[in-house]
């Protein structure tokens, strides 16, 4: 089995677009992982829950990851009662894959920054590597003014400046990617459809037909 490490890649996905998968796609292949796991929240503990469900986004994603060797989908926070925690599923996943595997957790600028008001954040340094995908416009040398001292703390001490060291080790890292600048959001999606104007090319057409055939969003 490789020892490639496993790219974890959560969120509402309310819907899933090509911000999401363009972001998976340049980490995946940046990092050279072996896979990235896309996780739909059930409950997110961090905002409002979704109008649409958690079974219904879920087969969204399936729909825009199926044609992709490099993508899978975790649904284990679908089916978990309660909120679901980052830490949790990182919990579970490096129980399943054991000790020595690298994880890497995907996540964006801007939660990076929101970090620190994660339910034990400080233990997600114990079960994964932090990468961060950033995108033009939005420089890293920026972020210093606008981190809380303890996390501006774990940034400063844990920073590899080799991403490809994430493969070196199981866990503790932090690794900035830049990405290509799609500016694409679930909110403008919904927006869009809301409106009466077609979202199409901001998310993938199987993902728009399921939408519209369920009429989600209206």
């Amino acid at each position: 089995m490789s020892s490639a490490p496993i790219g974890i890649l959560g969120g509402t996905f309310d819907p899933v677009h090509y911000g999401h998968l363009r972001l998976a796609q340049e980490v995946g292949e940046g990092l050279k992982l072996q896979e990235v796991r896309f996780v739909p929240s059930g409950t997110p503990p961090h905002r409002t829950a979704p109008r649409i469900s958690a079974v219904e986004r879920l087969a969204m994603v399936r729909l825009a990851v199926r044609d992709n060797p490099l993508f899978t989908v975790d649904e284990r926070e679908t089916r978990r009662s309660g909120p679901g925690y980052t830490v949790d599923t990182l919990t579970e996943l490096r129980q399943e894959i054991g000790a020595t595997r690298p994880l890497c957790l995907l996540v964006g600028a801007d939660a990076f920054l929101d970090f620190a008001t994660w339910s034990r954040w400080h233990e997600l340094f114990t079960l994964a590597h932090v990468v961060v995908a950033h995108r033009p416009g939005f420089p890293v040398d920026t972020w210093q003014d606008r981190m809380p001292q303890p996390l501006a703390r774990e940034y400063a001490a844990r920073t590899l400046r080799q991403p490809l060291a994430v493969h070196l080790a199981p866990a503790g890292g932090i690794v900035i990617i830049p990405i290509a600048a799609l500016d694409i959001s679930a909110t403008m999606i919904r927006d869009c459809i809301r409106a009466g104007a077609s979202p199409r090319y901001l998310l993938p057409d199987s993902v728009l037909d399921y939408i519209q055939t369920r009429r989600l969003y209206v």
